[in-house]
């Protein structure tokens, strides 16, 4: 398929870009069908991406993980974009919840507590 030369098709190389690029795919000139996905749509395609990712890891298989982990950022990125598109949250909320929990979940480096190694932890 031939990319249309009138459209804007560069979109920066991370999560911003990503995300404008899903924008772009839900909004008036976008895609009809990505348009009408919803949260439940997704469901089953999220789950069977995630599983596609595992079983290239578990096949060492470096290329399918790459593809595999752009299919599932995909997903995310498309159930970010329609709760923010319904006022329910938006990539910040998701981004701020995050790093909130993974700066809680490591007092050993980000307070008082010790851990030496792993087990420790």
């Amino acid at each position: 398929m031939e990319l249309m030369p009138h459209r804007d098709t560069s979109y920066s190389d991370d999560f911003a870009g990503l995300l404008q690029l899903v924008a772009f795919l839900r909004g008036p000139k976008g895609c009809p069908w990505d348009k009408e996905q919803t949260r439940e749509s997704l469901k089953r395609q999220f789950i069977e991406e995630a599983y596609e990712a595992v079983e290239a890891m578990d096949n060492s298989d470096t290329q399918s993980l790459t593809e595999e982990l752009g299919d599932v950022l995909l997903h995310i990125a498309f159930q970010m974009r329609i709760a923010s598109e319904q006022d329910h949250f938006s990539p910040s909320d998701v981004f701020r919840t995050l790093q909130e929990k993974l700066v809680r979940r490591h007092p050993h480096v980000f307070g008082s507590a010790d851990a030496k190694d792993a087990g420790e932890v």
